[in-house]
């Protein structure tokens, strides 16, 4: 049948290893699932600056640094797929790797990248979302980042210091981004800010060679030479697991409350997966924190009812 845990929890990124945290300060068991890599969307950040008690602190050091703190409190971290969640006492979860039950279920499986949805996006080398992670191998190159926020001007900035020239492309007008990271692009010399302009074809065979752009106040069409594009034009909830078990609302997140309380009995929604109104670090970690203490509650009332 599978071994039990008090707490079982979908997604290691900020939510779900505070939620670990928190659980096992309580002294309940806990395992852990995560798919791909610990840290969720942060890890990839090459600077936080907005999180309290450090002034800057990069995402991968932020990420490393909950995983150790979950880890030496003795949750059991484990990298498998969640691939089926089924209600009931207890609760059964699947992955492809092994079935486990839980007294409760903590879903923390955040964001995913949203693509442009272009022909060839997912099949040119050169097509990424993650700058620091494949900035290096554009060196001295041209390359172009697609969107208007924070993450799209970071991701300029980073790049800005090893590639030749970068070219940050947005459909509107007005930058989403803090003015603070829209003047610092402004200031730098190779960087050249488009706005009201869109992506509509990706250019070469194998490897991208240039793209083909829209002004959307003009109509004008043009080709832009570049080795790389960086994709950064937001994210969708990660709710696969649990949309055969819940009505999500309108944009596909799971409805739950601040207390991370949803429709079903053990089942709780903490951090980016969760309809919210703010989606920040602070935030996630706060819903970690109170998912873990619902969940603990949770198990002493099933464990007075036994």
């Amino acid at each position: 049948m599978g071994p039990y845990f008090d707490i079982v929890i979908v997604g290691g990124g900020p939510a779900g290893l505070t939620a670990a945290v928190y659980a096992r300060r309580a002294g309940r068991s806990v395992l852990l699932l995560e798919r791909e890599s610990f840290g969720g969307q942060i890890a990839s950040s090459p600077k936080v600056e907005n999180f309290p008690g450090f002034s800057a602190i990069s995402g991968a050091e932020l990420s490393d640094r909950l995983y150790s703190q979950a880890e030496a409190l003795g949750a059991q971290i484990e990298l498998e797929e969640v691939q089926s969640l089924q209600p009931g006492t207890p609760h059964t979860v699947t992955t492809d790797y092994g079935v486990y039950r839980a007294g409760a279920v903590i879903l923390a499986t955040g964001m995913q990248h949203r693509s442009l949805g272009l022909p060839g996006e997912d099949r040119l080398a050169g097509v990424s979302f993650c700058a620091v992670c494949d900035g290096a191998f554009y060196a001295g190159q041209d390359t172009a980042v697609a969107g208007g926020g924070n993450t799209a001007f970071q991701d300029a900035l980073y790049l800005a210091d090893i590639c030749r020239h970068v070219t940050l492309l947005h459909r509107r007008e007005e930058f989403r981004a803090d003015p603070v990271l829209v003047e610092e692009a402004r200031g730098r010399s190779n960087i050249t800010l488009l706005p009201s302009t869109v992506v509509t074809a990706l250019e070469g065979t194998d490897r991208l060679t240039g793209l083909v752009l829209k002004n959307t106040a003009t109509g004008e069409v043009s080709r832009l030479p570049v080795s790389a594009l960086f994709e950064a034009v937001g994210q969708q909830p990660e709710t696969r697991v649990a949309a055969a078990l819940f009505s999500l609302d309108p944009a596909g997140f799971l409805p739950a409350g601040e207390d991370c309380l949803t429709s079903i009995p053990g089942l709780f929604a903490a951090g980016d997966c969760r309809t919210k109104a703010v989606r920040q670090l602070t935030t996630a970690c706060a819903d970690g924190a109170a998912a873990a203490l619902a969940a603990c509650q949770f198990c002493r009332e099933l464990e007075r009812r036994t």
